[in-house]
């Protein structure tokens, strides 16, 4: 067995894989960039190395850095995690040429499933299923065109080099066809290094249910059951369980047997998951789609129903062991549900967020696990993907599972950065997923119920006014009564103002500390209390108790409850309002990244929702349109810039306002 293990990965993954390590006795050895030198998986490694600055092809991509890395610290295998090298096949034959061992699979394997193409002609010739679709490699846009025809429409065009939705995109006509190939093989070539694309039929409400798969060196190979991952936005996963609630047990079986028998076609070891699609309408027919050699995000519901720790079994076959199981012994129980939190704001399109971990709360329940790579003070900025962490909750059945991963949820918060976990408590909620009715399209068509964002409770408005008036009581053993926020004085009781906004909503809230009562805008007094214990803050407005999560920014007061988040911001009772912005104007970044693509010049016309650039975040495209006709006055940045929120990218000025 090893005694040192390098782990080529940063956030939640790298923090999981070192508590594995932790619990057999290895050594842990972390790398970090300058973005992650007081991150909390450099926290906890036993060791950590410097490998270069923010930038991940720097850093976390460079090969080298990271071979090198690893020999300086002693370590005798390198754990790679899921992202930036984990399926990099030169990552893989440069820890072999350093003498280091890979724990994943053999070079062979990742090189066959790695390309989408030969994966597919190697697994039909297994006696896999496929997709119907065109898989040769080098195929041109006028390829791709005349595949379409054939194959008919809708289509799904998938990047050959690559997974996890980058580059992937669903044509409903011809019309479409020719710029999503643009933009598909764009994104493929900036996430791989490769613009190769294939084509497929898109599959009628299609699901996404995956098989995980272990194998040795020594011949034996066994599968672990299903994930159904069908909860997905732009091919992204956002809520999976195990096992799946529309598979039989005879399709379970079939499903088992076709993954082991594309695994055995590559000679696979260790962990790896065989994705297949399936129709909700004819759950016993099932397709290949890809195999991923290497750990998935979504491995922890498959270890609570197994009861397996799939990174000690992958470090173990690395090692060279055999498996200490076969296909009988394998037991699903209960059932598993995770949900992912990431850093961006459902109600404002899904765009990334960011900002520095103000406070964190995390469940503790003993059917909750959790696997973050948040601590307090951490940043979250635009380098890395957005996923922060994970919150996974095991049930004796489906029902338990959801309602326990629900209050999980809502004890779950990420104060000074806006999550998705209020969104994710609302998916969990939608009937067609507690009824098991799922399928890749259900939170798209939801979309607009599901991000709607709701009106800011008077009660956080009241919570808010109360903490502050905390804040304002002296303390210290003497104590001037002229500086006691109590509302006294000369002559008559007085109250205590507050202009707060959140949410969009400007209100003045006024605490009268004498008579013990708090009203918000034109409502009447209500009696209230409030307190700050542990960390929280506790008030008790009319007949209400309540407890937020809190922490402050400068001026603006965090809360959290329930899984809901409210930046709730101070400002003069003199101040006026924030007036509408014009239609034309400066066009700004909605968030933090870089630009891609720049598709105007200075003085070209442009009309209203025209595409004038594109700005990647995380790992996401985001097209910044015109908000009105005119002509670009100003363009500021180029394409490789890196740009802030809301800074401004271009002047679009409006024909009333042309000299």
């Amino acid at each position: 067995m090893f005694s040192s293990v390098l782990i080529a990965n940063r956030g939640e993954i790298a923090v999981r894989v070192i508590a594995t390590l932790r619990r057999m006795g290895i050594r842990s050895v972390a790398v970090y960039s300058d973005a992650d030198a007081d991150a909390l998986h450099v926290r906890e490694a036993d060791t950590a190395v410097r490998i270069g600055p923010a930038a991940a092809r720097e850093s976390y991509l460079s090969i080298e850095k990271v071979v090198q890395a690893a020999l300086d610290s002693g370590a005798q295998a390198v754990h790679p995690g899921y992202g930036f090298l984990a399926e990099n096949v030169a990552f893989a034959r440069a820890c072999a040429d350093a003498g280091l061992v890979f724990i994943g699979p053999p070079v062979g394997a990742i090189d066959a499933m790695g390309d989408k193409i030969r994966a597919k002609q190697t697994v039909m010739a297994a006696g896999v299923p496929v997709v119907p679709g065109r898989t040769e490699a080098g195929m041109s846009d006028d390829d791709l065109v005349d595949a379409a025809a054939e194959i008919g429409f809708p289509v799904l065009l998938k990047p050959s080099a690559g997974g996890g939705g980058k580059g992937m995109r669903l044509v409903e006509s011809a019309d479409g066809l020719r710029p999503a190939i643009e933009s598909a093989r764009r994104e493929a070539l900036g996430s791989f290094g490769d613009d190769t694309l294939l084509i497929e039929r898109f599959v009628a409400r299609p699901r996404h249910i995956e098989i995980q798969v272990l194998a040795d060196a020594h011949g034996a190979a066994v599968h672990l059951g299903e994930r159904e991952c069908s909860l997905q936005r732009r091919h992204q996963k956002i809520i999976e369980e195990a096992p799946s609630p529309l598979l039989d047990a005879a399709t379970r079986e079939r499903m088992g047997a076709a993954a082991v028998d594309a695994a055995r076609a590559v000679d696979y070891t260790g962990a790896g998951t065989v994705e297949f699609i399936v129709s909700a309408d004819r759950p016993d027919e099932f397709f290949f789609m890809e195999m991923n050699t290497r750990l998935q995000v979504e491995h922890p519901v498959t270890e609570l129903v197994t009861g397996l720790d799939l990174v000690e079994q992958q470090i173990r076959v690395a090692a060279g062991q055999p498996l200490a199981f076969g296909q009988s012994d394998v037991r699903l129980t209960g059932h598993a549900v995770e949900a992912r939190v990431y850093a961006e704001d459902p109600a404002a399109g899904f765009l990334p967020t960011g900002g520095r971990v103000l406070g964190l709360r995390l469940p503790s329940a003993p059917w909750s696990r959790v696997d973050s790579g948040l601590a307090v003070g951490a940043v979250v900025g635009s380098d890395y993907d957005p996923m922060l962490a994970k919150v996974i909750a095991w049930g004796d059945d489906r029902a338990q599972a959801l309602d326990r991963l629900s209050l999980a949820l809502a004890d779950t918060a990420v104060l000074g950065v806006r999550t998705n976990v209020e969104f994710l408590r609302g998916l969990l909620a939608e009937p067609d997923v507690r009824a098991g009715r799922l399928d890749t399209q259900l939170v798209e068509r939801n979309l607009a119920e599901l991000t709607g964002a709701a009106e800011v409770p008077d009660e956080v408005f009241a919570a808010a006014a109360l903490d502050e008036l905390l804040g304002l009581a002296p303390t210290g053993p003497v104590v001037d009564p002229w500086d006691v926020p109590s509302g006294w004085r000369l002559g008559r009781a007085a109250s205590v103002p507050f202009r707060l906004t959140c949410g969009g909503r400007d209100v003045t809230v006024v605490v009268d500390p004498s008579l013990g009562t708090v009203a918000v805008g034109d409502a009447e007094p209500v009696p209230a209390t409030a307190s700050r214990v542990d960390g929280e803050l506790r008030v008790r407005v009319g007949e209400r108790n309540l407890r937020y999560a809190r922490a402050m920014d400068g001026d603006t007061l965090w809360l959290a409850a329930d899984g809901h988040a409210w930046a709730v911001a101070e400002h003069s009772l003199l101040e006026g309002g924030a007036g509408a912005a014009g239609a034309g104007g400066p066009i700004t970044s909605p968030m933090p990244g870089t630009v891609l693509v720049v598709k105007v010049g200075v003085g070209e016309a442009v009309t209203a929702g025209q595409p004038l650039l594109v700005v990647e975040a995380m790992k996401m495209e985001h097209t910044i349109t015109a908000t009105a006709d005119g002509v670009v006055s100003e363009l500021s940045v180029r394409p490789g810039q890196q740009v802030g929120l809301n800074q401004t990218l271009a002047v679009v000025t409006p024909p009333e306002d042309q000299p």
